[in-house]
């Protein structure tokens, strides 16, 4: 089977394999401590699933566009990542997206004829290989107990991922959706840092929604997911804090005006 173009891979995807019983039979998955292909990247996608856990350690807020997706913060300029150390190990307590801890799996189709997912690798990633020592995706050319539980994974992701969109398509038939903006004031500077180039939502729209309208979101559990959201937002200034500490801050003179983009 070829792998993917690259231009149609997901964000860390270099490649991509179907994991096949005769292909990798003897392929085993070996232990990291590091993500080393996390270290440049400041945003990573989230689903509604992990908003609860997420928001106690990283600003949640949605790309700009139309489409509109949901996005952990690592830090809030291009290629600055103050979770992780120059090796990709995690610098303290910290929550790590799924998107993440997917890779380097993931379901993909193909054929753009069929519906049907096949489990997938990246063959860049150095924990999947022929190697001497690791666990074994195969025995007798069966899946693994490791092969099964990532394919758990992977799918449980997938269902998390739709309920992701349809949250999005609530949050956009609502109108609840503004373009973003963060101001943080740095002692000694006259103006401030203005972070821009994302969305979050409009608490104004939100507390002017009609009696229905609140009583559907706050029944369907879209309320809880918004509030996690509005209150991750006041982590931008820790995450500021940190590229400052870490020799990563803006180095323009204010006004420096930056874009949240994943």
């Amino acid at each position: 089977m070829a792998s993917a173009p690259a231009n149609a891979l997901p964000v860390f995807y270099n490649d991509l394999l179907p994991l096949s019983s005769l292909d990798h039979a003897d392929f085993k998955v070996r232990p990291a401590d590091t993500a080393p292909f996390l270290t440049s990247q400041h945003a990573v996608p989230l689903t509604v699933d992990e908003f609860a856990a997420a928001q106690r350690f990283l600003p949640i807020i949605f790309s700009a566009g139309d489409d509109s997706v949901p996005l952990a913060l690592m830090g809030l300029n291009e290629g600055v990542n103050v979770v992780l150390d120059e090796q990709g190990k995690l610098r303290g307590p910290a929550y790590v997206p799924a998107y993440v801890r997917r890779y380097p799996w993931l379901l993909a189709r193909l054929r753009p004829d069929s519906e049907e997912l096949s489990l997938c690798f990246d063959p860049t990633n150095e924990t999947v290989g022929a190697f001497e020592e690791g666990q074994p995706l195969f025995e007798d050319g069966k899946p693994t107990e490791l092969v099964q539980g990532v394919l758990k994974f992977c799918e449980d992701f997938e269902q998390a991922a739709a309920r992701t969109g349809q949250f999005m398509k609530d949050l956009a038939e609502l109108d609840l959706l503004m373009d973003g903006e963060v101001s943080i004031q740095v002692p000694g500077s006259e103006q401030p840092f203005l972070y821009r180039g994302f969305r979050m939502v409009n608490e104004e729209k939100l507390r002017d929604l009609r009696g229905d309208q609140l009583r559907k979101i706050n029944q369907n559990g879209m309320l809880p997911l918004i509030y996690a959201h509005l209150f991750s937002l006041q982590l931008m200034r820790d995450i500021f804090d940190a590229q400052v500490a870490q020799g990563k801050g803006p180095v323009a003179p204010p006004p420096a005006v930056a874009a949240l983009q994943g």
